[in-house]
């Protein structure tokens, strides 16, 4: 068992995954949007964004929209090369 690579513990969550899946797929995305996509409470989400850009495999933007916050989110290169690691290590399981 000690030929597998360890998956990525920070990948390794329902949601955080489902953040980084999405996030692969679009240019980037508002708040709100991967909520609706994620069925995420705002406040796990928010949590979850957090430990994604802390270790730099997202970048959130926040600013406004006629005067309400509006937070954005997109991948980073590291976050992509995580993310392919991630399934590498994954297909090296199944296999």
């Amino acid at each position: 068992m000690s030929d597998f690579k360890p998956l990525d513990p920070l990948l390794h969550s329902q949601l955080r995954l489902a953040i980084m899946s999405l996030l692969l797929s679009v240019k980037s995305a508002e708040f709100t949007f991967i909520k609706e996509k994620t069925e995420a409470t705002a406040g796990n989400l928010s949590v979850q964004l957090d430990k994604l850009s802390s270790a730099g495999y997202i970048e959130i933007e926040k600013s406004f929209r006629d005067k309400k916050p509006l937070t954005t989110c997109k991948i980073t290169k590291k976050g992509v090369s995580a993310f392919e690691a991630y399934v590498s290590a994954l297909k090296d399981y199944l296999n």
